[in-house]
């Protein structure tokens, strides 16, 4: 979830100007560990698990290996961050499945909401109730009611210590974990973004991995990884999660997976090589769906701390999502990949005061882009320009 004025409701983004004066009082004790362990960690028992997104090609191509589906279309589906904003990627995917020509995705990634979003669109349309259910019933809501400053204080987030995990344990089944194993087994994968906040790294997590490992913490560590993607600092509490390096045991500090990334669509190392994972032999498609505004708009801004911060970091998160997408346009470009985008336009609805969760607006972005998927108009195969650039190129025709 982006962590930008969306997120908190009113002007209560203000408590967590407390955390830097009261950062002593919220810490607790951790094993310490080290650079060179920190590369080294591993979640015991389940091997290639997760890699950093700066990894090798090879890493990737071993973690990508699709060799059941090589002669089949390749299709990607990559889903942003943004809140409650999500909505709009739900009522996509439900408006696509109603035209009846949504894929099968052969690899779908997810970004803090988006992360929440992965593993229902994975599955397929049978999944499309739950996101329904989640974006438009009112229960995302109750995440962001009565913020609490003792929680700050006291290390468990601003809206408290369990009510993210909760609403990902109430969905994320161990039916589910078995349905997402059965589609990793054919070759299809499931990918969420976190971020490793000791390392400073994006880190990106195999869930068909996790799911079809049989361990006796997968169910658990599915729903950690889901709840790390979508727990904005300070606003929910990070998750501590159990690796191993040699014969020590320790715990990694995990936030939302858009503080390092707002959407996950091609690893580093190949938009720098040449790494192409096998997709460049067949038809291949990437679909990036952005749970949030791409074009950049004029929003006069008060001349106040809060307003001034609130601003700025939506600013840098639009800007680096519009990067993202840029640099994932030239790649899909030039390996002859098909690219289509959609995002929340300026059709979409408004409202004058901070969102948050609010019900009312979720399910207005719901119906938005179910009406738009529904119609055929969602997707555009290239990156909006800025407003100037539009009229420079316009002018110049």
């Amino acid at each position: 979830m982006s962590p930008t004025k969306r997120l908190v409701t009113s002007r209560s983004a203000l408590v967590s100007a407390l955390v830097g004066s009261l950062g002593a009082c919220a810490s607790v004790p951790r094993i310490p560990y080290g650079a060179s362990e920190s590369a080294a960690a591993e979640i015991a028992g389940i091997p290639g698990a997760r890699a950093y997104s700066d990894a090798s090609v090879g890493t990737f191509a071993s973690m990508l290996s699709n060799a059941s589906g090589r002669n089949r279309p390749f299709s990607y589906l990559a889903l942003s961050g943004g809140g409650g904003d999500g909505a709009y990627g739900a009522g996509i995917m439900n408006g696509w499945t109603a035209t009846g020509t949504r894929p099968k995705f052969s690899l779908v990634s997810g970004v803090s909401t988006g992360a929440l979003i992965a593993p229902f669109a994975f599955l397929g349309p049978a999944y499309d109730p739950i996101l329904t259910e989640i974006y438009t019933s009112g229960v995302a809501e109750n995440l962001v009611k009565d913020p609490s400053v003792v929680n700050v204080l006291f290390g468990s987030g601003l809206f408290g210590d369990d009510r993210l995990r909760d609403l990902v344990g109430r969905y994320v089944t161990p039916d589910l974990l078995t349905a997402v194993a059965i589609e990793h087994a054919k070759g299809r994968r499931l990918l969420v973004v976190t971020t490793n906040l000791d390392a400073k790294r994006a880190m990106i997590w195999n869930m068909g991995a996790i799911a079809a490992s049989g361990a006796p913490n997968a169910l658990a560590l599915f729903r950690d990884v889901l709840t790390a993607s979508a727990s904005i600092p300070a606003v929910f509490p990070p998750q501590l999660l159990d690796v191993r390096a040699g014969n020590r045991n320790f715990q990694e500090l995990h936030v939302d997976g858009s503080v390092t990334t707002p959407v996950f669509t091609v690893p580093q190392a190949f938009m720098v090589g040449d790494g192409r994972a096998g997709v460049a032999s067949r038809k291949s498609d990437i679909y990036v769906l952005m749970n949030g505004r791409v074009e950049p708009e004029f929003e006069l801004v008060g001349n106040d701390s809060l307003s001034i911060v609130e601003q700025t970091v939506a600013t840098g998160s639009q800007a680096r999502s519009r990067a993202s997408l840029a640099a994932t346009y030239a790649f899909s470009q030039a390996h002859r990949i098909g690219f289509h985008l959609t995002y929340i336009d300026e059709g979409a609805p408004r409202t004058s005061t901070a969102r948050g969760f609010d019900t009312a607006h979720m399910r207005s972005l719901y119906q938005a882009g179910y009406d738009k998927a529904r119609a055929g108009s969602a997707w555009r195969g290239d990156v909006p320009v800025s407003p100037l650039a539009s009229k420079v190129i316009a002018s110049a025709n």
